[in-house]
């Protein structure tokens, strides 16, 4: 006889802690747990088989308050240590949370060996354009001629672009969200946990302290139709509030530019077709910011291949199955020498 048992469906409020939320009042952050908690409900999660690691910062305290296993690690070295943990127990769904300060700065290196080995996570960078948690100052991020407490006289340094970087990397699978988008976010998330691989999802957050209204450029509501793309793999790349905006490709300048339908002859045929296995595509709709172009977000690059972990497990399997194992030979191989 057959006993069917019945499984709960678990709702966001089953990924949430009895852990006091220390973000600042109105932080982005607060938004971007609510969509990782839906996101977590809408593709069956469960909390023994889920696992977030972080490094240091404001971001960093997410493992505190989602209802899974955590590891709140060290300044930049949560990539690392996610690799163990996948390694170890490659069945665990594993998230790392960093921001532009630890995963870019302190933490560049870990995060462009993950990206570059394609191990199997899913990686939200959380950016702001500001170290939060230790008062504001610029990060690797923040727009040129930021005044903060370490750049008085405004930052003179070339910010990172953090989609740029993961492209550069070998990231297979790019993305963005904003904060507050409560519907647009949890489907890119999604969609980030389908990919086999390393997934990279930048995530623009407003720091209501430090950097307040850096993104207002692109993310206000009353601008945000005309300053924003999704990207939807397969579909015409068109935007505005009345829709009549489009990105097209200039051959002779080797750049895209924005048109108008219905002007100079420009139909809606000859809009751009968004390919997100187009790595070349991706470099380009990565680079274009307001307010001279819109912000595409969604995902941008997806072109999957074996990952990190499923290639180590597969040569020990291989090595295992070859023939049996032989340890006086093994020590013995090779060149030795007989010291008397």
């Amino acid at each position: 006889m057959n006993e069917q048992t019945d499984v709960k469906k678990l709702t966001f409020k089953d990924f949430e802690t009895d852990q006091e939320v220390r973000w600042c009042p109105g932080c982005g952050d607060y938004a971007i747990l609510k969509s990782v908690q839906m996101t977590l409900a809408n593709i069956g999660a469960t909390p023994e088989n889920t696992v977030f690691v972080s490094g240091i910062g404001c971001s960093s305290r997410f493992p505190y308050y989602v209802e899974t296993y955590g590891f709140h690690t060290i300044h930049g070295r949560a990539p690392a240590v996610a690799t163990g943990v996948k390694l170890a127990n490659p069945d665990l769904d594993v998230w790392l949370v960093t921001g532009d300060g630890d995963g870019l700065s302190i933490g560049g290196n870990h995060m462009l060996h993950v990206l570059r080995r394609n191990v199997d996570m899913q990686i939200m960078l959380f950016n702001n354009e500001i170290y939060g948690l230790t008062k504001g100052q610029y990060s690797p991020t923040s727009k040129p001629g930021s005044k903060t407490p370490s750049t008085p006289m405004g930052s003179v340094d070339l910010p990172l672009s953090p989609c740029s970087f993961a492209l550069g990397a070998g990231a297979r699978f790019v993305a963005r969200g904003i904060d507050t988008a409560l519907k647009a976010l949890p489907i890119t998330l999604e969609r980030a946990k389908d990919h086999k691989g390393a997934s990279f999802v930048e995530i623009f957050q407003n720091c209501i302290v430090f950097n307040d209204g850096t993104f207002d450029q692109f993310t206000q509501k009353k601008t945000a139709a005309n300053s924003q793309i999704h990207a939807v793999h397969g579909e015409r790349m068109i935007f505005g509030k009345e829709k009549d905006k489009g990105l097209v490709f200039n051959l002779e300048k080797f750049a895209l530019e924005i048109v108008t339908i219905g002007e100079n002859g420009v139909k809606e045929d000859d809009i751009l077709v968004h390919d997100e296995t187009n790595k070349m595509m991706a470099h380009m709709l990565v680079e274009l910011t307001a307010p001279d172009f819109p912000v595409v977000c969604g995902v941008i690059y997806c072109n999957p291949e074996e990952s990190y972990n499923d290639a180590v497990h597969n040569q020990m399997n291989a090595a295992k199955s070859a023939k049996k194992a032989d340890f006086n030979a093994l020590i013995r191989q090779g060149r030795t020498w007989i010291v008397d």
